[in-house]
């Protein structure tokens, strides 16, 4: 596992597993969000996005988290085909709903994993809540096989449960 790529709903988890793999690993690690955002939470030009994710994806080693933007989806795919380890968390919507709440809550005391500097978690909150009225669209059983599919060239993980998000992260 060189340069893996960790993906799924908002709040599934992503920032805290790539963390924690990052650390079992030594590889460093990369948050799309606060490569996509400024650290006032302004998204960045497209063009400068682009060129920082190609670097990093042609780099030797990395741990990438996230989707990217939502009106481009190459960026995404190109992560996909050059990792090495595919990580889906595909957690149920109830459970993901509770988790975009849950750290709304946290985040009055600390800061969410992966968030950029100054951006504002409720504003972020209020984005992933739109943002889960899509995933039908594309985190669905078609995508799952897409995934799946790729197992006879790459490591895939699917993680459907806390129960096993926990326990995947515990064997790190």
């Amino acid at each position: 596992m060189k340069k893996i790529a960790v993906f799924g709903k908002p709040a599934n988890g992503k920032s805290t597993l790539s963390h924690r793999l990052s650390l079992a690993t030594g590889i460093k690690k990369y948050s799309i969000d606060s490569i996509l955002y400024e650290s006032s939470g302004k998204e960045i030009e497209r063009s400068s996005y682009e060129t920082m994710h190609s670097e990093i994806i042609s780099s030797p080693e990395w741990i990438i988290e996230g989707f990217g933007p939502l009106n481009s989806l190459d960026s995404f795919y190109q992560r996909i085909a050059a990792a090495d380890t595919l990580v889906y968390i595909d957690l149920s919507y109830p459970v993901t709903y509770w988790l975009v709440i849950k750290r709304l809550l946290k985040s009055i005391y600390k800061k969410p994993e992966g968030w950029p500097k100054n951006s504002s978690v409720l504003n972020g909150t209020v984005k992933s809540f739109k943002t889960l009225r899509l995933c039908p669209l594309f985190w669905n059983d078609k995508f799952l096989h897409s995934i799946e599919s790729r197992k006879d060239e790459k490591n895939v993980f699917v993680i459907r449960s806390l129960r096993e998000l926990k326990r995947f992260a515990n064997s790190m």
